[in-house]
């Protein structure tokens, strides 16, 4: 998916919705204390949820709309390049346009509201049907849509598949869904599902900031290996195999609880009755966690988040430049650049223009410059 638009609103010195239109290169130039880098570090809020550059706190909603009553600061991104269909389940397929996900420009725009600084709440704004009779399908549960189709005698290919059900619902009431913009909560039945199997499309961002000092708790500087991990274990390949694996694992280990549960019984039934097995679902797993120790050391093994900051920037930097000429092909890889002109550990700027040409011959990469 590559970025369209990015909305901002309440943050920092954006106090009212503030459309940026991107594009495959997109530059921006302004004044000192315009509002360049919010844009960018926005970028960092929404795509690392806290875990990147940038953390949130109550100094970060806009004064004005503070004083108004406005807690809310609001970060949406739409997307385009969208993927052709999505598996919510292994066999419950369905594509963003069939759920009516997508804003009155085609769009898929996620929106990301963060009452008072604080925790994340996840939407998406869509051009979506408002009528009582068919509205929040995406939040309701199977035997509901069940209901809805027996209640108004709706014919349906499959009432075990949900998409296929609110996929019959809606035509049934196609003359008269009253499409309008809806913000759809994604914490919720099969809104959370799409909503898991999106973030596999989200691309990666890594804010580069060359002009602040790095110290070694900073994430994306650390190594850029962990970055590599994240972006690896994107692939479906790769995710489909690990399923496979701890799907097994999972079946194993109930199999073990249960016989241990049954030789208890032998001894205690009442408190073999009283246990159950705990085991996490699949998709809860980060496997991203069992390689966490992954890294680039040098002499003498000294790891790369120990060495200077100059050292640790030129590797990142390389990292993006190899990365850029793996991907050219591939889905996009987004960084953002502020202060080029003040990155001192390249000779030239001859030389530093050129280091970054990778970037520019990547079709479907975006860079943000900002000086």
């Amino acid at each position: 998916m590559k970025i369209s638009q990015v909305k901002i609103s309440n943050f920092r010195g954006y106090k009212d919705e503030t459309t940026i239109d991107f594009n495959d290169l997109t530059v921006f130039v302004g004044k000192n204390d315009v509002g360049k880098s919010t844009i960018l570090e926005a970028l960092d809020v929404f795509f690392n949820d806290g875990k990147g550059v940038i953390k949130l706190d109550k100094d970060d909603i806009n004064k004005q709309g503070l004083t108004g009553g406005s807690k809310d600061i609001c970060i949406a991104v739409a997307f385009e390049d969208l993927p052709t269909s999505l598996v919510i389940d292994s066999t419950n397929e369905t594509t963003l346009q069939d759920e009516y996900l997508l804003n009155s420009q085609g769009k898929l725009e996620i929106l990301k509201t963060y009452p008072n600084a604080g925790k994340v709440k996840v939407s998406v704004k869509a051009h979506h049907p408002s009528n009582s009779a068919c509205s929040d399908l995406l939040l309701k549960k199977q035997k509901d849509l069940q209901a809805i189709i027996k209640k108004e005698s709706i014919t349906c290919e499959d009432e075990k598949k949900n998409a296929v059900m609110r996929k019959a619902i809606w035509s049934h009431y196609s003359n008269d869904l009253q499409l309008s913009e809806v913000a759809i909560d994604v914490t919720k039945e099969d809104a959370k599902n799409i909503w898991e199997q999106l973030k596999n499309y989200m691309p990666l961002y890594s804010l580069f900031q060359s002009d602040r000092k790095n110290s070694d708790g900073d994430s994306e500087i650390q190594d850029p290996m962990k970055l590599a991990v994240q972006e690896i274990l994107k692939d479906t390949s790769i995710q489909s195999s690990l399923n496979q694996i701890a799907s097994e694992v999972d079946s194993k280990l109930k199999k073990v609880a249960d016989r241990t549960l049954e030789k208890l019984k032998e001894m205690n039934p009442e408190i073999a009755n009283s246990l159950n097995p705990v085991i996490p679902p699949v998709e809860s797993l980060k496997w991203a966690d069992v390689f966490k120790n992954v890294s680039i050391s040098g002499d003498e093994d000294i790891p790369i988040n120990k060495r200077g900051s100059g050292v640790k920037r030129l590797v990142l930097l390389n990292f993006f430049r190899a990365e850029a000429e793996r991907r050219k092909a591939e889905k996009m890889f987004l960084t953002s650049f502020t202060q080029l002109r003040s990155l001192k550990h390249l000779s030239t700027l001859t030389t530093r223009e050129n280091s970054l040409m990778p970037f520019l011959s990547c079709q479907k990469e975006k860079i943000l410059r900002l000086f």
